[in-house]
This record gives structure tokens, C-alpha cells and sequence, in this order.
């Protein structure tokens, strides 16, 4: 009969959320403002759009691939569905509609590039990350979109919750991230993900078509991409074609902390919502510090550097 301790959870899914109530407490004791209401819808609205492209990045690790274009492909969609609705004056559904069909069409590249030519994820995302800013800068002319109608910056607007005003791209987020968890552990497309990315060739054996699941993970990759962009430009206002400098480091980075293995196969999806949590925590802890922002990026990298070493030894303690 199997024992109490064989149900409790792994310590590589425990160890994100242990991390974030650490951090939390930690945090609560150097500022009074941190445990607000209002403290935590700031990170969370903070956090949202990396949050979004963090799914999308999570189904590409899970299948022990990486895609460095997602930022810049999401500054592309933002620019994209801004400038189609102030040049052109479609609806603003139509635009965020050409926008998402854009970072869709960038995925569907990337998941050809990588199934059909058989071209390393890294080295095929590198070049389209490329050519996705330089495409942003030439359509923008390097200019930023203003004026834009009221429904495409309506997910950056706020409702009340008790005290606490909450933004619109936040339910949103939090929303996208309960269906993808649902869509990983409750479909068979979702679970082809983890076996492509446990063993390629074993699935390929089982029957199970391995370069449509990959294709199929890119494309929604870059869905999640543009959905993203949309909050972007939700949050700010604007299309700014100098959107998505850093994002794609912050998603690896939060997928990372979540405990998705690099290697692939392994990791849960909520894990990188609180990994992007982790990292909007510490920036916020550490600015009502007064931290300097270098601290910052320097106990970022640390915690990347931690989480990929442990999830190393893992793997090999488990050999």
C-alpha cells in the first residue's frame, strides 16, 4: 500500500510556490506596503505580459525547444493591430485579429523551419527574432502608434475588488493560464507535448504524429505571443516598436524558475505564472527597498542560474 508521502507533490513542483512564499515573506518584513492589496495587483499587472508569453514558451521547453523570438514577434503584433486600426480604421476587432494572425504565422515559420528543414530551435528562432524587429521597425518607421480606439486599451482599465482595483489583462492571464493547464492534463494533444518532449522517437513509435504536435506547439506559441502583444499595448496605450527587448529573456527566465525542464518533458504550466510572479516580486520587494534596478537584474540571473542547476541534478539523481 502506497504510503502518504508517495501522493504529496515533488519537490521540483513545490519548490517554485516555496520560493514565492519566501520571497513574500521576506518582502512583507521590509515594507509595510508590500502585503497591499493594491501592491499585489500592481505585480500582477506588471507581470501580465510576460506572464502570457510565458505560456507560449512553456509549451516550446516542454517539448525540449526554446524560442528567443517572442518578444520581438510580440512587438510586431502590437504594432501590427495598432497601426491597422489608426491607418486604416478598421474595427478594432479586425485589427487585433490581422495582429494575432501575424505572431500565429511567425510560430507556423518557426514550427516548419524546425520540423520539416530539422533546423535547432535555438538557431531558427534567433534568425526570426531578427527579422521579426527588423519587420517592426520598418512597418512602424520606427514610430510609435497613438490614438488608438478605446477597445484595444480596455484590458488595461481596472474594476474594483473589495479595495483593490484590478485590471482586465489580469483576469485575462490568470484565465489563459487555468485552460492551458486544463488543455496539458486533460486532452490528448496536451499530453503528446510532455511525450514528444520526453522521448521524440519513442512517441514517434507509438503512432503518435511527433511533427505536427511540435507544429502544433509553435503556432500556439505565437497565438499566446499575440494575445500578449495586445496587453502590451493594453498596458501602455500605444504600439511601441521597441516593445519586447527583454521579454524573451523574462519568459525563459520565468518558465525556468517555474520548474520547467530545459531538457524537456517536465514541468506544469502554472509553474511559470509563479515564476513570473517570483521575478515581479523581487523587483517590486526590492524597489520599495530603494534597490537599484542593476540588484535587480543581478538576483535575476542568480535565481536562473539556481533553478537550471537544480534542475540538472535532478535529472541526474534520477538516472
Amino acid at each position: 500500500m502506497p504510503s502518504w508521502k508517495e501522493h504529496l507533490p515533488s519537490l521540483g513542483t513545490l519548490g517554485p510556490f516555496i520560493a514565492l512564499f519566501l520571497a513574500c515573506s521576506f518582502f512583507s518584513f521590509q515594507s509595510e506596503h508590500f502585503l497591499s492589496g493594491a501592491n499585489f495587483s500592481l505585480i500582477l499587472q506588471q507581470v501580465m505580459v510576460v506572464g502570457l508569453i510565458a505560456i507560449g514558451q512553456t509549451l516550446i521547453i516542454l517539448t525540449a525547444g526554446i524560442d528567443l523570438s517572442c518578444g520581438m514577434v510580440m512587438a510586431l503584433g502590437g504594432v501590427v493591430m495598432t497601426k491597422v486600426a489608426h491607418d486604416y480604421g478598421l474595427p478594432p476587432i479586425v485589427a487585433i485579429g490581422i495582429g494575432l494572425a501575424v505572431t500565429s504565422l511567425f510560430g507556423l515559420i518557426n514550427g516548419l523551419l524546425v520540423t520539416r528543414i530539422k533546423l535547432p530551435p535555438f538557431i531558427v528562432t534567433l534568425g526570426t527574432m531578427n527579422i521579426a524587429f527588423a519587420l517592426t521597425q520598418l512597418y512602424s518607421q520606427s514610430q510609435t502608434i497613438t490614438d488608438l480606439p478605446p477597445a484595444m486599451t480596455f484590458l488595461g482599465t481596472t474594476f474594483s475588488l473589495g479595495q483593490t482595483q484590478v485590471a482586465y489583462g489580469t483576469v485575462l492571464m490568470l484565465a489563459m493560464y487555468g485552460l492551458s493547464w486544463l488543455w496539458l492534463r486533460e486532452t490528448a494533444n496536451g499530453r503528446h507535448i510532455y511525450a514528444v518532449g520526453n522521448s521524440p522517437e519513442a512517441t514517434r513509435l507509438t503512432g503518435i504524429p511527433t511533427h505536427r504536435v511540435l507544429l502544433m506547439a509553435y503556432v500556439l506559441a505565437g497565438l499566446c505571443y499575440g494575445i500578449a502583444s495586445l496587453l502590451s499595448v493594453a498596458r501602455t496605450g500605444v504600439g511601441d516598436p521597441n516593445a519586447g527587448q527583454t521579454e524573451n529573456l523574462d519568459a525563459i527566465t520565468a518558465v525556468v524558475l517555474g520548474g520547467t525542464s530545459l531538457f524537456g518533458g517536465r514541468g506544469i504550466i502554472i509553474g511559470s505564472l509563479v515564476g513570473a510572479m517570483i521575478v515581479g516580486v523581487f523587483r517590486n520587494g526590492l524597489t520599495l527597498m530603494g534597490v537599484s534596478s542593476v540588484y535587480q537584474i543581478l538576483i535575476t540571473g542568480i535565481l536562473v542560474i539556481l533553478a537550471v542547476a537544480t534542475d540538472q541534478l535532478s535529472r541526474k539523481g534520477g538516472r
